[in-house]
């Protein structure tokens, strides 16, 4: 793995393709084990664009029955968060009394997801799991603790499997964070 340039900045890798599969493997095993008996089907809710390459691999991976369904927020521009969340386009599915499990690349402060999580219960979802590959501890700041949770990183800008920067980068294998 070598530095890669993304609107003229570097960035270093950071997390081998290798890691991030091992990681999905681990949260695939947990949902498999909690889901394994369930009433009726979940629904698995890929948050756009960011999570498609999580979403999938778990998918490859998950052995009990569920349906798929997708929305996209946004609370970024370029390597900052705007601390605003902005639903770009709704909910794909009716998600009444369904239970939810929310598929997010990465939580920082995590006021997205538990927006997003209140939004889903308020639609009369029965539950709202939050289900993340990354997560930086150091800047989360809700009460709420996450259900699945992949690798804890340091609150740096990371590119890659699924994460972009301004929209680049999100198909490189691995994971890279900004080369300062």
């Amino acid at each position: 793995m070598s530095n890669v340039i993304l609107h003229g900045k570097s960035f270093k890798p950071f997390i081998p393709n290798a890691k991030i599969e091992s990681v999905i493997d681990s949260v695939a095993a947990r949902l498999n084990e909690d889901y394994k008996n369930a009433q009726q089907p979940p629904m698995l809710l890929c948050v756009l664009n960011g999570a498609i390459m999580f979403t999938a691999g778990l998918l490859k991976r998950l052995n009990f029955p569920l349906e798929v369904v997708s929305m996209k927020l946004s609370s970024y521009t370029g390597t900052q968060s705007t601390g605003n969340v902005l639903e770009v386009m709704g909910l794909t599915g009716d998600v009444t009394g369904r239970d939810v499990i929310v598929c997010e690349d990465i939580v920082d402060t995590g006021n997205t997801v538990m927006a997003l999580r209140e939004m889903l219960i308020a639609k009369g979802a029965r539950s709202a799991k939050i289900c993340t590959m990354l997560l930086k501890p150091d800047v989360f700041k809700s009460r709420t603790n996450l259900d699945y949770v992949g690798i804890e990183i340091p609150n740096d800008f990371i590119v890659g499997y699924g994460l972009d920067f301004d929209e680049l980068g999100r198909n490189l294998p691995d994971i890279y964070v900004l080369d300062k």
